[in-house]
């Protein structure tokens, strides 16, 4: 019986062991040529499936696997060891001899961000996603089980780049604010908390508004929201009334082309200050809050080439904030790590994939460490990088996703109290239940 392995792909290892626990032995192949594993699940018989690749693919050309049982958990684990590394990786198979379950959603044309929240109080995530050709929001409601609703779409302003959440009129419903790239506005849409919502209200920003993020920044516990506006170098903030309406913009001058925002306190003064990625100028600018929601003159400091995404967390438990930036000319996410003044060290740079687009963070493997995930459009996957909780990082483990993934969002689709990841991908939207990530990978060897 011959079992193909698939073209170019250089089978160069072979380990056997029951990998989906169903008592009947299953083969794991790891080939050098097309760095991936594919795994053939037997039925008892002597006869295997066809093979099941399932997005594993390493950074480096696998040389040797083996299976086992090595944490005498009664589950199967395969080890990985790599060409010219000194690492080893192990993953664990859990249950469906799978390393990947996804499943894919139609959205409108060219989703180009995702964002989740429970938009029918029913406590189940649901997805929102902007589309920028068809100048709509895709509404997904969840089922809970990590399936979703067909789309349900509300018109936008033209070409919405980035979607963001947050209860805009104290209903204890979540309204969505949409940045309109094309025509520099912002849409704000009420949720009616059945799923559903109203028709948009538009307020006018900068030029080009490339992100969007919502906070209070006054702390007046009504949500405000900054955008990003890419061709006049400013950050808009609109002060919230509290009722679903908004102040008029005040904009703040930022470095060049800010491409992506996010907020957080980063000088520990209980007041959220912005951060924004400075795409044609390789900074990152930090804006420190007021208490009356206005924002000092901005900081600059040094990323990768072409910084396109920017997140916020605390990736060394030192309860100061963090930064990390994904760089799409250069390939890296870049770390910097916050003194809790608002200041920021050096960064720390970490290879990616091709064309990293978004990055989101999360403790993916259950062990209190924040993690990143980050999207690279050019290569189609993704990259896992599992934080050590001291500011450091893993090599990044790649995963497959659909054509040119754009936008990156995290939650607990299916109420198991693991994380998972929804992607918007260039033709679809796809959600990925990221239980097995977070099982999976139980740790890197040779740091």
């Amino acid at each position: 019986m011959v079992l193909s392995t698939g073209l170019n792909s250089h089978p160069y290892s072979i380990a056997i062991q029951d990998l989906n626990e169903d008592g009947r032995v299953d083969i794991a192949v790891a080939n050098y040529g097309t760095k991936n594993l594919v795994t053939f699940l037997g039925s008892g018989d002597g006869i295997f499936e066809n093979q099941a690749s399932y997005g594993v693919n390493f950074d480096y050309a696998p040389l040797m696997i083996g299976a086992g049982s090595f944490n005498k958990d009664g589950r199967s684990e395969i080890i990985v060891a790599y060409d010219g590394i000194d690492h080893v990786d192990v993953l664990v198979t859990y249950n469906l001899g799978s390393f990947d379950r996804h499943m894919t959603y139609s959205t409108g044309s060219w989703p180009r961000s995702v964002a989740v929240g429970d938009f029918n109080n029913d406590t189940r995530l649901d997805i929102v996603v902007a589309n920028q050709y068809d100048n709509t929001v895709s509404i997904l409601l969840g089922y809970g089980n990590g399936f979703f609703a067909n789309q349900v779409r509300y018109s936008t302003g033209s070409s919405p780049y980035s979607v963001a959440v947050g209860d805009f009129n104290n209903d204890t419903h979540l309204d969505i604010v949409v940045a309109n790239w094309n025509d520099n506005t912002i849409s704000v849409l009420r949720g009616y908390g059945d799923g559903s919502f109203a028709d948009q209200t538009i307020y006018s920003t900068g030029t080009s508004p490339y992100s969007v993020a919502v906070g209070d920044f006054n702390n007046d516990t009504r949500l405000d929201i900054v955008v990003a506006n890419y061709d006049d170098n400013t950050t808009s903030v609109f002060l919230g009334y509290g009722n679903g309406s908004f102040t008029n913009q005040t904009t703040y001058s930022t470095g060049s082309g800010p491409q992506s925002v996010a907020i957080g306190d980063f000088n520990n003064d209980s007041l959220l200050d912005i951060v924004v990625a400075n795409y044609d100028d390789n900074t990152v600018s930090i804006l420190l809050g007021h208490a009356d929601g206005t924002f000092a003159n901005q900081t600059t400091y040094s990323t990768g080439t072409w910084p396109y995404s920017v997140a916020v967390g605390d990736f060394n438990n030192d309860t100061r904030l963090d930064i990390v930036v994904a760089n799409l000319g250069n390939k890296t996410v870049s770390v910097l790590l916050g003194y809790g003044n608002g200041s920021f060290a050096n960064q720390k740079t970490y290879r990616t994939g091709s064309a990293p687009y978004s990055v989101a963070i999360g403790d993916f493997n259950s062990d209190n460490r924040l993690d990143i995930i980050v999207v690279n459009w050019d290569s189609n996957n993704m990259s896992v990088f599992l934080g050590y909780g001291n500011g450091f990082f893993a090599n990044q483990m790649i995963y497959s996703t659909g054509i040119s993934p754009s936008s990156v969002a995290v939650g607990d689709f299916n109420n198991d109290t693991h994380l998972d990841i929804i992607v918007a991908d260039l033709n679809q939207a796809r959600a990925h239940n990221w239980e097995w990530i977070s099982t999976e990978i139980v740790r890197h060897w040779g740091f």
